[in-house]
């Protein structure tokens, strides 16, 4: 076949070169039986090398972002948790609040806080753990001074009753525990640690300050709580508990219908201070049994 036929074909019939300064034509054929190569341990793809490495440092970015932004919250939330016990401390010092209203404020406030703050964790699966660091650092420091391993006087004086070390073992220990569960366990999907930590911070919290200030009508089945306590249980833990509902949903963490909502609140509500209001004070702490029974209720009525 003639090199015209190769081109009706429409396949070039010759290549061009340059040789010691003149023009050569060379053959197709020639082309194809001295193909030019080039040897293949240095054939480098500069595009795809450039492609890997921003693979690589954008995996690196997006696992560093969420944990500097997880260290980041857990030591603001450690300063602010030190700070509000610390005020407080000082202001019982000076006589301008009594002990035992000082010890209910923190109860009411640090929950409450560390609950607000889960927002500013991100969004990776292990946010929740570093959130938990707060009230685990705290547990860690209650049975360390309820076992009098260490002593300090000013976290023994701030949150028992008595002032006695082995208070701490109980209902300051059942409090840390419970919001470690809860941010563990439903984290910002679930309404219902929300909704059990209002109930313990917010509801009961406010029922024993209320209850002491104008407890005098006691409830028949329960001389030790006043009718005053109850209801103001009811009434705060619904209210914190939509409030807290309503701060994460406009957040866009969870999706409720909130007729729907106040219905199954104020059931959970009633029950928390159902259970609240029973002679079992002595069986077992309302830093257990407030939030089991509100998260038993709320799992019940939400279905997550």
């Amino acid at each position: 076949m003639g090199y015209g036929a190769i081109m009706s074909l429409g396949v070039p019939a010759i290549s061009h070169a340059h040789f010691l300064g003149h023009h050569v034509a060379v053959p197709a054929s020639a082309l194809r039986l001295f193909p030019v190569t080039r040897p293949k341990h240095i054939l480098i793809k500069p595009s795809g090398l450039r492609r890997n490495t921003a693979a690589v440092l954008s995996a690196a970015a997006g696992v560093g972002g969420p944990v500097l932004q997880d260290f980041a919250a857990t030591a603001l939330v450690v300063g602010g948790a030190y700070a509000l016990v610390s005020t407080f401390d000082n202001l019982t010092r000076r006589n301008i609040i009594e002990q035992t209203l000082s010890r209910k404020l923190v109860h009411i406030l640090s929950g409450l806080l560390f609950l607000a703050s889960w927002p500013i964790f991100s969004t990776s699966t292990g946010a929740r753990y570093f959130a938990s660091v707060v009230p685990s650092l705290n547990c860690f420091r209650l049975v360390m001074n309820g076992l009098s391993l260490t002593t300090d006087e000013g976290l023994i004086k701030s949150v028992s009753r008595e002032g006695k070390p082995e208070e701490l073992l109980r209902g300051p220990l059942y409090y840390v525990l419970v919001l470690i569960l809860c941010a563990i366990v439903f984290w910002r999907e679930s309404p219902v640690g929300m909704i059990s930590l209002a109930m313990m911070c917010g509801g009961d919290g406010i029922a024993d300050i209320m209850g002491r200030k104008f407890g005098s009508v006691k409830i028949p089945y329960n001389p030790q709580k006043s009718w005053a306590g109850s209801i103001s249980m009811f009434l705060f833990g619904f209210l914190v508990s939509i409030g807290m509902l309503y701060y994460f949903s406009a957040l866009g963490y969870i999706q409720l219908e909130w007729m729907q909502t106040l219905e199954r609140v104020a059931l959970v509500s009633f029950v928390a201070t159902l259970v609240e209001s029973l002679p079992t004070t002595g069986i077992i702490d309302d830093n257990i049994s407030v939030p089991l029974a509100s998260m038993v209720t709320s799992l019940l009525v939400f279905g997550y």
